[in-house]
């Protein structure tokens, strides 16, 4: 991740970070091909590549899940109006955001199709599961000795969005949802810490992500949680990213839904339900945290292809020479357990290499006649760029590609933290707070949590669109960080 600069020389992606930070970042999906609008108002197409990044992180974080003692299940898109009216704070949380379907049929009319068949009861469409997995697990739960019920589930949700930007806030987003039942007070909360600090490894072992974890506010809180914790990052143009969320939910849900258990005393007791996400709005967060004027620079944990290998064909009578090496490279490198493309379009060289780039394929190699000739690689670091070029034996090259992997994601991790720790400043009074961003800077502001009591926050806060993010963890509740947020 670099500081956003002015561009001293031609990009690949226009305008640059500093010239139009919003609209470099949608093309920067565009580049890369990972997704486009759709004609669905504020819902995205999310195209192969784009989607290959959450698939990976399905497939990474849904064993840590299982591994837990969580069950995936899956419940209805639909969920009834009443459902959601049943946990007051709740229904006022989402309310305004709610796709509702109100007929079951569509008849030919003078202008075309229309409704008709009024529903007895409308349906939303699913913007959060809590009421309706809080209904099953009514039933489901019986006695001290069906708990703790820890669920989850891989979907889509609906929250109608009336400013939209790719990955970052879509009115259909997919995301997990994790929903669990707990005897007591101190299940739930070891169960909403212990999901955080799942996310932060996730963030940190395989998104190469700095941040913090924290507290809420309680203005900030999810609609209907006595808790809500989250992890957060800074992205390159010093506005917040809420990465991803825990709420310890107390009582209240289950009061709602009627979930009972009979204890240990033989008495009648609610549950003290959790629920957590995150969404793929992580995806828009690795674009705005790695990505540079040329394109997407990808995490290799996570990356749909890790390694590209680009034949350099001068004249045919190199070329079976050239593709065989490259195949059985591409084949040794597989074996490693790599993502390998090779990349045998009938492109020019240039604009597959262009290519590479601008998907921010950690690794790309570069296959001659020399290379073929002498068994030799040349390769070139994504997150380096151009003067990172190096030649290697073909065995050097299979034996290095696991630590230069490694090379590349601890290096994105470092540059992550480096700018986290220089986009944090510590403020002690409103005034502070004021000037900070009255000066035009960007990045959060640490203040005590005391002045969440003023009464001229609220009017800071309007003035230059801040909010508070969270209360870190490090700081023991005694500091709140104040910043501008996505």
């Amino acid at each position: 991740m670099n500081k956003p600069a002015k561009a001293a020389t031609r990009t690949a992606i226009t305008p640059t970070r500093a010239e139009d930070f919003p609209e470099w970042y949608q093309q920067v999906i565009k580049a890369a091909d990972m997704a486009e609008n759709s004609p669905v108002r504020g819902c995205m197409i999310i195209k192969p590549y784009g989607l290959a990044i959450w698939e990976n992180m399905v497939r990474i974080f849904d064993p840590w899940l299982k591994d837990y003692g969580v069950q995936n299940a899956s419940f209805p898109l639909l969920i009834p109006v009443s459902f959601l009216s049943r946990e007051a704070e709740h229904v006022d949380g989402f309310a305004k955001e709610c796709a509702v379907v109100t007929h079951h049929r569509l008849e030919a009319g003078e202008n075309g199709l229309v409704p008709t068949a009024k529903l007895e009861e409308p349906y939303v469409i699913r913007p959060t599961s809590e009421t309706i997995i809080g209904d099953a697990m009514a039933r489901w739960i019986q006695s001290y000795r069906d708990l703790p019920l820890k669920l989850n589930q891989w979907g889509n949700v609906m929250r109608w969005e009336m400013r939209t930007r790719m990955f970052l806030r879509t009115s259909e987003f997919f995301w997990h949802e994790g929903h669990c039942a707990f005897e007591n007070a101190e299940g739930a909360k070891s169960d909403c810490l212990t999901i955080l600090d799942f996310y932060e490894k996730f963030f940190r072992d395989y998104c190469a992500f700095s941040g913090f974890k924290g507290v809420k506010t309680p203005e900030e809180r999810f609609p209907g949680a006595d808790q809500t914790y989250s992890f957060e990052s800074i992205m390159q143009d010093g506005k917040a990213l809420q990465a991803a969320t825990t709420h310890d939910l107390g009582q209240n849900f289950a009061k709602s839904c009627g979930i009972k258990y009979q204890g240990r005393d033989g008495a009648e007791h609610f549950v003290h339900t959790t629920s957590w996400a995150f969404s793929t709005r992580v995806i828009g967060g690795l674009i705005m945290m790695h990505a540079d004027d040329d394109g997407l620079i990808m995490p290799p944990r996570i990356a749909p292809q890790q390694v590209v290998i680009l034949p350099v064909i001068k004249d045919d009578s190199s070329a079976p020479q050239i593709m065989e090496f490259c195949s059985g490279l591409a084949a040794k490198l597989k074996a490693q357990g790599l993502a390998v493309r090779l990349d045998n379009r009938e492109l020019r060289t240039p604009d597959k290499m262009w290519d590479a780039v601008k998907k921010g394929i950690p690794v790309r190699v570069e296959i001659g006649g020399r290379e073929a000739q002498d068994q030799a690689v040349t390769f070139v670091r994504r997150d380096l760029g151009r003067e990172s070029k190096t030649t290697l034996s073909a065995e050097a090259f299979l034996q290095e590609i696991g630590k230069t992997m490694d090379a590349i994601h601890e290096s994105m991790l470092e540059r992550s933290r480096a700018f986290h720790a220089e986009n944090i400043v510590e403020g002690k009074t409103l005034n502070d707070l004021k000037d900070y961003f009255a000066a035009g800077k960007t990045g959060l502001v640490k203040v005590p949590v005391e002045l969440l009591k003023e009464e001229k926050l609220a009017e800071v806060k309007a003035e230059y669109g801040l909010s508070a993010r969270n209360m870190p963890f490090e700081d023991e509740g005694r500091k709140v960080l104040i910043g501008r947020a996505y």
